[in-house]
C-alpha cells in the first residue's frame, strides 16, 4: 500500500509494504526512538553516555522536546513503540528559537544559514537498527525528509555527519576530497568554531585518488552528496561520540531533478 502525498494530512506519511515512515506522535514513541539511538550510538560506536543516559538506556538532550522525530516503523513488530527501527531528528527555525539555539552551534558557526530568510531545518541523530540497514529503510528516511521539507517549505537543510574515530589524519584523503570538490558556497558555508577547527585541506587535489576517496566516505555523507549537498569549512573532533564531524548543507532548490522526482512521485515504492 502506498499513501500518496496529495492525500496526506500528516507532514510525513509513507507506507511501503510492512514499513511506515512518519513523525513520532506520542511521548512513548519518542522515548523508543531515544532507546534506539542509545543502542546504536553507545552500544556500537563507543560514544560515551552520561550516567543518567546509562541508567535510563536512552540517548537524549535538551533539544529533543523541541524537535520532530522522524521514525520508520516495521508494522510486523508493532504499530508504534515496538516497531521503531530507524529515526532522524528534525529541528526547524522556530523550534530552535524556543530551544535557545540550533544544536550545531556547539561545533559550527552557522550564521550564514540562520541569517537567511525562509525556513531552515537542522537534521541530526540519524540511526538505523542493524537488522534494517538495507536500502529500503534508508530510502524511507530520505522519502520522509523530502515530504517534510516540502510540507514546511524548507529552503536549506543542514547538520553534521561523522567519520569514525577521533583522528582526522585517518581520513585525510576523504576530508581533502570533500574540501576540494564539495565545499559550500560562501553564502551558505558554516565554519568550524575557533578552538575546534580542523583544516580539511590536508592534501592537494592532484594527489587525491578521487574514486577511492568517494568510496571511503560514510554512507550518510554519500547520501547528502547525491542530493547535491555541500560541506562546511573545517572538521571538528567530537570526543563524546568518538567521531570526526563535518558540516553538511543541502539547498533544496539545488537538489537534482532526478532525486526530487524520485522522492516526490505519487507511486513512490522505495526503488531507485
Amino acid at each position: 500500500m502506498i499513501v500518496a502525498a496529495a492525500r496526506r494530512e500528516r507532514p510525513v506519511e509513507v507506507i511501503v509494504g510492512d514499513l511506515e515512515a512518519r513523525l513520532a506522535e506520542t511521548e512513548a514513541e519518542i522515548l523508543a526512538a531515544q532507546e534506539l539511538r542509545y543502542r546504536v550510538f553507545y552500544g556500537e560506536t563507543g560514544a560515551i553516555p552520561s550516567a543518567e543516559m546509562t541508567k535510563l538506556g536512552r540517548d537524549f538532550d535538551s533539544f529533543d522536546p523541541y524537535c520532530d522525530h522522524l521514525i520508520v516503523v516495521d508494522r510486523t513488530r508493532g504499530s508504534g513503540v515496538k516497531g521503531i527501527v530507524a529515526t532522524y531528528r528534525l529541528l526547524r527555525r522556530e523550534a530552535a528559537r524556543r530551544a535557545g539555539r540550533f544544536y550545531s552551534i556547539a561545533e559550527y558557526d552557522i550564521a550564514p544559514l540562520v541569517n537567511r530568510p525562509g525556513e531552515i531545518l537542522e537534521l541530526g541523530r540519524s540511526c538505523v537498527d542493524p537488522a534494517y540497514r538495507n536500502k529500503m529503510a534508508m530510502q524511507l528516511l530520505w522519502k520522509g525528509i523530502t515530504d517534510y521539507i516540502l510540507f514546511h517549505k524548507v529552503e536549506v537543510m543542514f547538520g553534521c555527519a561523522s567519520f569514525p574515530g577521533t583522528d582526522p589524519e585517518a581520513h585525510r584523503m576523504a576530508l581533502s576530497y570533500l574540501h576540494h570538490r564539495h565545499l559550500a558556497p560562501p553564502q551558505v558555508r558554516p565554519r568550524a568554531v575557533a578552538g575546534r577547527y580542523v583544516d580539511m585541506n590536508m592534501m592537494p587535489l592532484a594527489d587525491i585518488d578521487e574514486r577511492r576517496a568517494l568510496a571511503s566516505l560514510p554512507p550518510l555523507i554519500k547520501g547528502y552528496l547525491r542530493l547535491s549537498g555541500y560541506v562546511g569549512d573545517g572538521a571538528v573532533i567530537d570526543h563524546e561520540f568518538g567521531s570526526v564531524d563535518v558540516s553538511i548543507v543541502v539547498v533544496t532548490a539545488e537538489v537534482t531533478d532526478k532525486y526530487m522526482k524520485h522522492y516526490t512521485r505519487p507511486d513512490y515504492g522505495g526503488d531507485s
